[in-house]
């Protein structure tokens, strides 16, 4: 497909940005004015960027059109995540849990689950510095940084117990990696399974290939 003219940009992204609910899987691309545009997936070829668009076709521009790619929100996901803070009864004893205590846990529970104890200090390193409460910008939870939505997929009746949350996380990783090499699996616990398969890989969002590359660099 041929590059569209300027104008012909500028119609379809105000179309698309006003236009009706987002896709379930999606990708958010700001463009080099600032405008967001929501697409399904946004691919790179040479000096050309093809925007897969949601309900079918796709749209050929200049490489330089993309100036960085989002992983779509959770609407929300942190909302949710910080009810789930309050109601927790295991907060309060946030005291009882030291450091020390909680990197012996991550060695318990990762031999319990059959994944390597390198790998999983890596990741809740990463995820969350060992911070049983955390809770991220996006809604994540506890030690290993659980999304609302994984959180009940496992029925995991409270995040913020230090015990259960790594287990899930650690499970949850454990079955990625038994589908994925190590990089496409991390990818896919930080991003989804959805956006490695969409690309192929890890994906293109700065955030995941960031987490990507600290926690192999980690391991090595």
């Amino acid at each position: 497909m041929s590059p569209i003219p300027a104008f012909r940009h500028a119609l379809l992204i105000a179309a698309i940005c006003v236009g009706g609910a987002w896709p379930a899987s999606a990708d958010i691309v700001r463009l080099k004015h600032g405008r967001l545009m929501t697409v399904d997936v946004c691919r790179f070829e040479g000096e050309s960027v093809i925007l897969v668009l949601p309900g079918g076709g796709e749209v050929r521009a200049p490489r330089d059109l993309v100036s960085e790619i989002l992983p779509e929100e959770v609407p929300r996901a942190r909302e949710l995540a910080l009810e789930r803070l309050a109601a927790s009864p295991t907060a309060a004893a946030r005291a009882a849990w030291s450091s020390a205590s909680l990197r012996t846990l991550v060695d318990r529970v990762a031999a319990r689950v059959g994944i390597d104890a390198r790998l999983a200090h890596a990741v809740v390193r990463t995820e969350s510095n060992y911070a049983p409460l955390a809770v991220s910008p996006k809604g994540a939870m506890g030690l290993m940084q659980l999304m609302p939505a994984l959180a009940a997929s496992y029925d995991l009746a409270d995040p913020f117990d230090p015990e259960r949350n790594l287990e899930t996380g650690l499970t949850h990783l454990r079955r990625l990696l038994v589908k994925y090499d190590v990089r496409r699996a991390l990818a896919a616990y930080n991003a989804g399974e959805g956006a490695v398969s969409r690309y192929g890989g890890v994906p293109p969002y700065a955030e995941t290939q960031s987490y990507v590359q600290r926690i192999m660099a980690s391991l090595r």
